[in-house]
């Protein structure tokens, strides 16, 4: 029987996960599964799948570092487990800052069976000295994104493009709804602190918007009932009851499908805003000290990955000082009003998104995976 080992600590790396298992399960009903995941992948592989996600998920070094004896001790019990269970492979599911280290550390100790990952982590932007190491210690990296499988081959790391999973996600999630004309869709992201910056900002641009737009309106996503009820405490505080009726809940692939234009919080979300067809703008704003040292670090010209996949700006970017309700208020108007500028987004997009893939990624995934057992 063949076994494997999976370890993903973040929610998206759970879902990721769960439909990578499901689609082992369908090719290889016999396989057995342990590791460490979150609730999906419990559910795609039973018992065997420790939930740990909502624990390892932390963001931030302080954080991290708060719970340092936490994570040396899953760490080594990790490693335990592996060496003991001796599994045909470990698949590694992003997560980079405790896989990575699990895959070298496996290597230092003799483990001879195959390591894999799974959605690559983004070295190429900010940590390509990582890039020799691991192709040292991975038989095997699966990514999703195209330009990927070059840059880790030049290394000598084997890799197979699988496809973006959200290109599957977006079949059933697609609504072919007529857009709204003068609606904007705002998303200020999915974390507070994210939020707290953006939010304010979107509310004064859409003073200035109804200045020159009067017809426009507003819809806002809220990730969840907490960060919604923190959106409609700002919007109080600005003097502003009445954007407290914008604020949706659990909506955001509707209204991305729904809004004629919008702004987007730099993230996964882009992609997604992307996949939908949204004209949006990219906005991005950090604490001065997070940004200068990302600005030390990161070696790529754009932060939105749409514009990273186009080797241009094809989305613009309002980033940290050029972010601001003016000029937001701008952008908005300029999308709402340019109906050619509009349509000619729209179709970079559709381009761009054209080259993840045609669907199928966790099958595409899982059939790699298999196919480096048997070479």
């Amino acid at each position: 029987m063949t076994s494997f080992y999976i370890i993903a600590g973040e929610v998206s790396g759970d879902t990721h996960g769960a439909g990578l298992l499901k689609e082992l399960r369908l090719l290889a009903p016999e396989i057995k599964v342990a590791g460490l995941g979150g609730p999906r992948m419990k559910e795609a592989s039973g018992a065997g799948i420790e939930d740990w996600v909502e624990t390892a998920g932390v963001v931030g070094l302080w954080e991290v570092l708060k719970m340092y004896g936490y994570f040396k001790q899953k760490f080594n019990a990790t490693l335990t487990a592996i060496l003991e269970q001796q599994p045909a492979a470990v698949i590694l599911v992003d997560y980079p800052g405790f896989n990575l280290r699990v895959a070298k550390a496996l290597r230092e100790k003799g483990y001879k069976s195959k390591i894999l990952y799974y959605i690559s982590p983004q070295v190429w932007a900010w940590k390509k000295g990582r890039v020799k190491t691991m192709a040292k210690v991975l038989d095997l990296m699966i990514c999703i994104f195209p330009f990927e499988k070059e840059f880790y081959e030049k290394s000598g790391l084997p890799t197979e493009f699988s496809g973006h999973p959200m290109v599957d996600r977006v079949v059933t999630l697609r609504r072919n709804w007529e857009r709204e004309r003068g609606l904007v869709g705002w998303f200020p992201g999915s974390r507070l602190n994210e939020v707290k910056r953006l939010f304010p900002i979107m509310l004064q641009a859409a003073l200035a918007i109804r200045m020159v737009h009067p017809q426009a309106r507003f819809a806002v996503s809220a990730a969840n009932e907490t960060l919604a009820g923190h959106m409609r405490q700002m919007a109080d505080a600005a003097g502003m009851p009445e954007a407290r009726q914008w604020i949706e809940t659990g909506t955001v692939y509707d209204l991305m499908q729904r809004a004629q234009v919008g702004a987007v919080a730099s993230g996964t979300a882009t992609l997604e805003a992307a996949c939908f067809g949204l004209p949006y703008a990219l906005v991005y704003q950090v604490n001065g000290l997070t940004y200068a040292v990302a600005k030390a670090v990161v070696r790529i010209k754009h932060i939105g990955i749409i514009n990273v996949l186009a080797k241009r700006e094809v989305v613009k970017e309002l980033v940290q000082g050029s972010l601001n309700p003016d000029v937001l208020a701008a952008e908005m108007v300029d999308l709402l009003t340019n109906d050619i500028r509009r349509r000619d987004l729209q179709n970079d997009l559709a381009e761009v998104v054209a080259t993840l893939g045609q669907g199928g990624a966790y099958h595409r995934a899982a059939q790699a995976v298999l196919n480096s057992l048997h070479p």
